[in-house]
């Protein structure tokens, strides 16, 4: 192997530094659009390497930008984006809230709102939209209950982790399985038997600090099977594996016509709640950001493998790597540090991928694996971090309805993250699976 330069990182490096830098100055980590850094570092790359014409440097962009995974991931976004428009305008969201708290025993109040969480962002594929619907009904219940305000949104967060992880319209989801070339249902069932030991231990420690309360929600809490019908087909067709472009095209015509049947959703609206929500900010439209920032971060990775960034790395890796177990740790570590310097679980998952990718090849680690192990150990960090998006909007959530918590108060009560972590640590140590035998 090429030894590599560490040169080629720099692109990598100064959008680091951008990103991390504003987030420093100014107090907060969304002051600088990640974008924007990222097209700095696209133009720092550029600049380097005279060997190469500026031509040539295009084609190289532009070949990775449009290489078949990078494309097909940004398919599946839009799609995503499309279900999720429809699926939230139709009602689905508000009708599998209350139909969770309906069905509800009082004495498992903390402990079945993180089952409800975990339910609602596997089958809406996002934590922040989990956490938003959620954090409302949390504070009421910690009002009830007289719980902590933090324990109760932190069951709230820990299921929506859980989702976030594992649901096949996540948007991490698909940027692991698409960077490594893997089915969603393999990577699901790979994720799934390792975080559900997480899962039930989360379970048990809120049934032990919350075990013995009783409560009552106010307000209505009406609800309509039907609209829930679109989660489930959507959930049970990827199970069981049709395509994911089929089922999302499924759910997103179903959601409609659950939309129009139920008078949620009027004729004339049934375009726009598909491109942009019911509030002019879901739908296909919430997609943009991610789309585009994954196919600018294609074109960085592709300049910095031909600048020998990538070489570097897998070299540097390799010295300290010895077999498939510390191949799976190094990808881990990866995930983990990118995670925790980007603070967006998909945009460290798609900078991570290739890197992961040719870890993987050269340790023959499975690719289902390799997408697992991104997913969970960005997942893990971003779930349990201060500045990123999951805990400030639990945070402000929170304060919306008149409960006053920081998001540092949270993590404490932040179980099911820091447990899924050392579930897949176990898993490496002591696990036979995850190596290649038969090139898959």
């Amino acid at each position: 192997m090429n030894k590599g330069k560490i040169s080629g990182l720099l692109p990598i490096l100064v959008f680091l530094l951008l990103f991390i830098g504003s987030g420093v100055v100014f107090r907060d980590f969304y002051a600088m659009p990640a974008i924007v850094a990222f097209l700095i570092a696209l133009i720092i790359a550029f600049l380097q390497n005279r060997e190469n014409s500026l031509n040539e440097k295009i084609q190289i962009v532009c070949k990775s930008m449009g290489e078949e995974n990078v494309m097909t991931m940004c398919l599946i976004f839009i799609l995503a984006g499309a279900f999720s428009g429809a699926v939230q305008a139709a009602g689905g969201v508000d009708s599998t809230v209350n139909f969770g708290l309906t069905i509800l025993p009082p004495n498992i109040a903390v402990a079945g709102l993180f089952l409800i969480a975990c339910f609602i962002s596997i089958a809406m594929g996002t934590s922040v939209g989990t956490i938003a619907a959620l954090t409302p009904i949390a504070v009421g219940i910690s009002d009830k209950t007289g719980f902590a305000g933090a324990m109760c949104v932190g069951a709230v967060v820990c299921g929506a982790m859980f989702g976030d992880n594992l649901s096949m319209i996540s948007d991490t989801t698909i940027a692991a399985t698409r960077t490594q070339g893997c089915d969603m249902k393999d990577k699901f069932r790979e994720n799934f038997t390792i975080s559900l030991p997480a899962a039930i231990l989360t379970t048990a420690a809120f049934l032990v600090l919350a075990g013995n309360s009783e409560y009552s929600v106010s307000g209505s809490l009406e609800y309509n099977l039907f609209k829930i019908l679109p989660y489930i087909v959507v959930l049970v067709g990827a199970l069981i594996g049709v395509n994911v472009f089929v089922i999302l095209v499924v759910g997103t015509v179903l959601s409609i016509i659950v939309g129009v049947a139920t008078g949620a959703i009027a004729i004339s609206a049934i375009f726009t709640v598909i491109g942009s929500g019911l509030d002019g900010n879901g739908g296909i439209m919430n997609m943009y950001d991610i789309t585009v920032i994954s196919i600018v971060v294609a074109g960085i990775i592709g300049l910095v493998k031909e600048n020998g960034g990538i070489d570097f790395l897998l070299e540097s890796i390799k010295r300290h790597v010895k077999g498939p177990k510390g191949a799976q740790f190094g990808i881990a570590l990866l995930s983990s540090l990118v995670d925790m310097s980007t603070a967006n679980n998909t945009i460290a998952i798609v900078m991570a991928g290739p890197i992961a990718k040719d870890i993987a090849e050269e340790y023959h680690v499975t690719p289902r694996r390799t997408a697992a192990l991104l997913d969970v150990f960005t997942s893990v960090w971003q779930g349990v971090l201060p500045y990123g998006a999951q805990l400030l909007y639990a945070s402000a959530g929170a304060a919306a309805v008149g409960l006053t918590i920081a998001p540092t108060d949270i993590i404490p009560y932040l179980f099911y993250p820091f447990l899924m972590g050392i579930c897949f640590i176990i898993a490496i140590i002591f696990g036979k699976k995850g190596v290649q035998s038969n090139g898959q």
